[in-house]
């Protein structure tokens, strides 16, 4: 009998609302944050590295390593770093080439000549185009959808007596590293 005469409660009315107000305000959260899940996820950065390769040339007594990176995510993407065998490569001995038009489908070849310059020709080389390779100098910037590949000269201490073993290739970028193996190969 007395929880009928009690004054303090709330009204049908008041207590609808409460609940409604409380409902659009978990919807309108669950919504923002669904949206920015799936904004930030599209502006992931992934790279596709392929075609790796370390040659030794035993005549010349020089090595060269070469790989294709392909940026796959929804931004550009900075590369501060290549290691081959966990040692750093000098950015003056790193040649580059970048494409968004050109699909690289044939392997890399060995050059018949050790890399110099400030441009190396690569028209005996390789299959895509005539163009020269440029001598890196810092970061290396790749944008979303492009496609670079690398030379890189005398990479790590590679030694006729690496022949046949294995090596990794690491590109680090701010974010992430990424990480290929090949077998050192004769020329």
């Amino acid at each position: 009998m007395r929880l009928l005469k009690n004054k303090k409660a709330l009204s049908t009315v008041v207590t609808t609302l409460i609940i409604l107000v409380v409902s659009v305000l978990l919807a309108t959260v669950v919504t923002f944050y669904a949206i920015n899940v799936t904004t930030t996820r599209v502006q992931e950065e992934s790279l596709f590295l392929t075609k790796p390769h370390v040659w030794y040339n035993p005549t010349g007594q020089w090595a060269e390593a070469a790989i294709v990176i392909i940026n796959t995510g929804g931004k550009d993407v900075v590369i501060d770093k290549i290691t081959v065998r966990g040692q750093e490569c000098d950015w003056t001995n790193v040649y580059y080439w970048k494409t968004s038009t050109t699909t690289i489908s044939a392997d890399l070849n060995a050059t018949t000549t050790e890399l110099s310059g400030t441009t190396f020709n690569m028209s005996s080389t390789f299959t895509y185009t005539t163009e020269n390779f440029t001598r890196a100098s810092k970061d290396l910037t790749l944008m979303s959808g492009y496609t670079m590949v690398l030379y890189i000269k005398s990479p790590d201490s590679i030694s006729v007596n690496d022949i046949g073993t294995t090596v990794g290739i690491t590109v680090f970028t701010a974010n992430a590293q990424y990480y290929k193996e090949t077998n050192v190969e004769s020329t």
